[in-house]
């Protein structure tokens, strides 16, 4: 797929298709893009299934569900052809549309976001 570029930051949407890369194998899934959240996140029996981690530290989240401690892993992603390795937080998406949600610390690698992409 081809992706758009302004002033060489890739333009990406609300929601995009990624590739979450574990130790034995990749899964496409798509992630919700989320512009407030400091911190990637990826839901706990996705990360069981893909076998990531291991779990480096813990990390105090403040979010919409409330406060918790959070297992923090450092794994690889492929978002819009650019391979990133970055912290995400474990948590319990379950009850989510989305079981991946990338934060600051992926798109700060250069990426712009238009809300009306689709």
């Amino acid at each position: 797929m081809g992706y758009k570029s302004h002033k060489g930051k890739i333009i990406v949407g609300l929601s995009e298709i990624i590739r979450l890369i574990g130790k034995n194998k990749a899964k496409k899934i798509k992630a919700r893009i989320d512009t407030g959240a400091t911190k990637s996140s990826v839901d706990a029996k996705l990360a069981a299934s893909l076998q990531l981690g291991p779990v480096i530290k813990t990390k105090f989240i403040k979010s919409a569900h409330g406060n918790s401690l959070r297992p923090l892993i450092k794994t690889e992603i492929e978002l819009a052809g650019k391979k990133i390795c970055s912290e995400f937080t474990i948590a319990d998406r379950a009850h989510m549309r989305y079981k991946v949600l990338i934060g600051q610390n992926i798109l700060k690698h250069g990426f712009l976001i238009d809300p009306g992409k689709k």
